[in-house]
């Protein structure tokens, strides 16, 4: 009765509330679609369609156990979200990959896994030659699409994987590393998670540390995961434009993981990007309460006795087919577009999918050859040819290049951080170190 009445309030809210455009106007709903999917896919053409997030390494980590070959994404995979025919379609110029290990990993393992992760994607570049190149400037991407070829991008997603240490932050950017999102799922010893129990209270000192080395370094600050305060006071520390490589606007679907007003209206000052997802609970009020009853179903599933993790799986198969997830649509995933534009400015929103790190997606958004039905959304909005390119990259671009030339001053002017955490926090001990605590 619940969820039936979940799908009666959606789809009164699509037919009572024509989203607005954003200078106010009701969208003009009767423009042909035709003539606007062929003007999107000339954007995409003329300037790079970078997405801020995917997990295809992952998918292959796990599906199969690091091996390109039994995972080849130059012909079509239906079981993925990502390949190689499907990129082409989608008209995109360059992908940051995610180099994504869960949160529980702790200590060195986190380390091992991120570097096996991150060999993934200089695998594919070198596998895939004529269509991936890592990227490892901002110059770089636009020199490789001219080429015809996606830049390719490494982003780790969470800073369990440096186990606490600036140096090993440091490795990973002369790997190739060219964001680090602050947490994932769980705090770091030094930062608070969006989906945790706060501790730290935004960052500790040595997580403002870290903040300072990446801008050192010139690596992009990534807030997506964190929570408020942890947004806060990376912003009052950074001296680079922060991305938030896939949220969404918390005023529109209430939910830890995105992005609120008081964060968004310090973006202009900061310079930063916010790169909208496709997440459909973190896009939809009604999708992330049908996540809420997912979890539900999943807690208490494990609960019963004698259920296996295959017994599990099925089952929850079956509630599945018998429940559906709420529809999400683009004119939704548009609409946070619309209010970050309206809250920050056009120079501070972006496109971070998820593709491959998601199990929905919204109608329409299914896979990386859609990118261009959301691009001609924005155009039936009013939204103008220079407008979109800024969303497609551009706003990517240009704070990429200043957080490039902030690490040029910086360096200048100080060479890398020898700071501990626990000189700077107390109290702690690294994984793996054997150190006294609180002198």
């Amino acid at each position: 009765m619940r969820y039936s009445l979940l799908l009666l309030a959606l789809a009164a809210s699509m037919t009572a509330n024509p989203a607005a455009e954003p200078n106010g106007r009701t969208q003009r709903q009767n423009q042909p679609a035709e003539p606007l999917m062929i003007r999107a896919k000339a954007l995409h053409k003329q300037s790079p369609l970078i997405d801020g997030h995917n997990d295809y390494p992952w998918e292959v980590r796990q599906r199969v156990q690091g091996d390109l070959d039994k995972l080849d994404i130059s012909k079509p995979i239906p079981t993925l979200m990502t390949d190689i025919p499907r990129l082409r379609e989608g008209g995109v110029g360059a992908q940051f990959w995610s180099v994504y290990t869960p949160s529980d990993f702790a200590g060195q393992k986190a380390v091992t896994a991120t570097m096996e992760q991150i060999d993934v994607v200089h695998r594919m570049t070198r596998k895939w030659p004529a269509t991936f190149e890592l990227a490892r400037t901002s110059a770089d991407v636009g020199r490789i699409f001219k080429q015809g070829k996606i830049a390719s991008m490494i982003g780790m997603e969470g800073g369990h994987s440096i186990d606490s240490s600036l140096a090993a932050l440091r490795m990973f950017y002369d790997l190739g590393a060219r964001y680090m999102t602050l947490t994932h799922g769980k705090n770091t010893p030094w930062a608070d998670s969006a989906t945790d129990t706060p501790v730290a209270g935004g960052l500790t000192k040595f997580g403002e540390a870290v903040v300072r080395e990446m801008n050192w370094l010139g690596m992009l600050v990534d807030l997506s995961h964190v929570s408020p305060d942890a947004m806060e006071d990376a912003l009052r520390v950074a001296e680079a434009p922060v991305i938030f490589s896939h949220s969404s606007a918390r005023a529109l679907c209430d939910v830890p993981r995105n992005v609120p007003d008081t964060v968004l209206q310090m973006l202009p000052k900061n310079g930063g990007v916010v790169m909208v997802t496709f997440v459909p609970g973190f896009i939809s009020p009604e999708a992330a309460e049908w996540d809420k009853l997912v979890d539900v179903e999943t807690a208490r599933l494990r609960q019963q006795p004698g259920t296996t993790e295959e017994a599990g799986r099925a089952a929850m198969r079956e509630w599945r087919a018998a429940h559906p997830a709420p529809p999400v649509t683009i004119a939704q995933v548009a609409d946070h577009i619309d209010h970050i534009r309206k809250v920050a400015g056009i120079d501070h929103v972006g496109i971070g999918s998820d593709f491959d790190g998601i199990t929905t997606t919204p109608v329409g958004l299914e896979d990386v050859s859609k990118y261009p039905a959301l691009t001609a959304e924005l155009l039936r909005r009013g939204y103008t040819d220079a407008d979109v390119k800024k969303i497609l990259g551009q706003n990517l671009l240009r704070a990429w290049r200043e957080a490039e030339r902030v690490a040029a001053r910086l360096q200048t002017e100080r060479g890398p951080s020898a700071a501990k955490i626990e000189q700077l926090d107390g109290g702690g001990q690294k994984t793996g170190d054997k150190v006294e605590g609180r002198r």
